[in-house]
């Protein structure tokens, strides 16, 4: 097996500092508590109903599945950055991966990864110091967990630098109008009962930042896609429980701990005379950018050099006779 020594205590100290430099010279904000959503999210892990929680992240991991499963090649070292309970490797196979290492900050979560036929490693870890050498892996994915990551440009260096050349990074983040109707639901609460509103929902990744980022961090030929899930609930307050059992509940660092009661059923009956369905229940959506870059390499296709292309924009009106007088196309 193929998984000794792939950490380096050199490299932890050497991203560390990256990280810190980043930090100062870009001005990041610490908008979650790290240490909480740490400890929310093995409070979910210890519910015994955990796998009930699962339906939203496992469909999500089957489609980064799919995003891999399109690319005909073996990846003989996989990382699953923030691998919560094994969403997307438990639609991998052993044809597309040869070794399987997974990562997240949740021990409790990371206890319960059950990853059938590949061989893989458990790493109890921060996802924002990876402390991985450089050039480890063929492949690095993740999905829905790195909202949660305060400096996701450092992030993705540190993704970048773990990962061989011609290597790719795929993933799926939750994106800026996921759980609209809840917060706007609160917003208004709030506002008619307390006079003012705090945040109750974590902010989101827009779509434009993602391919930014990618690009800024020196990924190559890099992808942005959005979809959409819309799931019903009898009720507000089912919709919390379940964000709660998926650890998804606020772990922002200004986040009001305490709604009152009155509040809460003031939301509740806003909800769902705002959005409300004709079967009674309530929708939630949850929106999803799915991404793909590439680590540069020379092997991989490159941008025509400047002034080689065959025909001028000057000739653009005239394309419909271009195949019957080549010659008098100019350059």
């Amino acid at each position: 097996m193929v998984l000794k020594n792939i950490t380096s205590r050199f490299s932890w100290l050497y991203l560390r500092r990256l990280y810190s430099s980043m930090r100062e010279q870009d001005n990041i904000m610490d908008v979650f508590d790290r240490k909480v959503k740490r400890i929310q999210r093995n409070r979910a892990a210890m519910r015994e109903d955990v796998a009930l929680y699962d339906y939203v992240k496992d469909e999500i991991g089957s489609r980064v599945a799919d995003r891999i499963n399109d690319i005909s090649r073996n990846f003989p070292m996989v990382l699953d950055l923030g691998c919560g309970r094994g969403h997307i490797g438990k639609h991998l196979s052993k044809e597309q991966v040869g070794n399987l290492v997974l990562y997240d900050s949740a021990e409790k979560l990371l206890e319960q990864c059950e990853i059938k036929d590949i061989p893989t490693v458990k790493i109890n870890g921060d996802e924002e110091f990876l402390s991985f050498k450089e050039s480890t892996f063929d492949l690095i994915v993740s999905s829905l967990s790195l909202h949660w990551v305060n400096n996701l440009p450092g992030t993705f260096q540190q993704v970048l630098y773990s990962l061989k050349p011609d290597g790719a990074f795929i993933g799926a983040i939750f994106a800026g109008d996921t759980l609209y109707q809840l917060r706007s639901a609160l917003q208004v609460a709030e506002m008619e009962r307390d006079g003012g509103f705090a945040a109750h929902i974590s902010p989101f990744t827009q779509m434009r930042d993602i391919g930014n980022l990618l690009t800024r961090a020196g990924f190559n030929l890099t992808t942005v896609d959005a979809d959409e899930i819309t799931v019903g609930y009898p009720s507000m307050f089912d919709l919390l429980n379940d964000l709660k059992g998926m650890g998804e509940n606020n772990a922002s660092r200004k986040r009001k701990n305490i709604l009152n009661r009155d509040t809460l059923q003031a939301a509740a009956a806003i909800y769902k005379e705002m959005y409300g369905l004709d079967d009674g229940s309530i929708p939630a959506t949850f929106e999803i950018l799915y991404f793909i870059g590439w680590k540069p390499d020379k092997t991989q296709q490159q941008p025509a050099k400047r002034g080689s292309a065959a025909v001028s924009l000057k000739d653009l009106s005239s394309l419909d006779s271009l195949d019957d007088k080549p010659d008098k196309v100019k350059n």
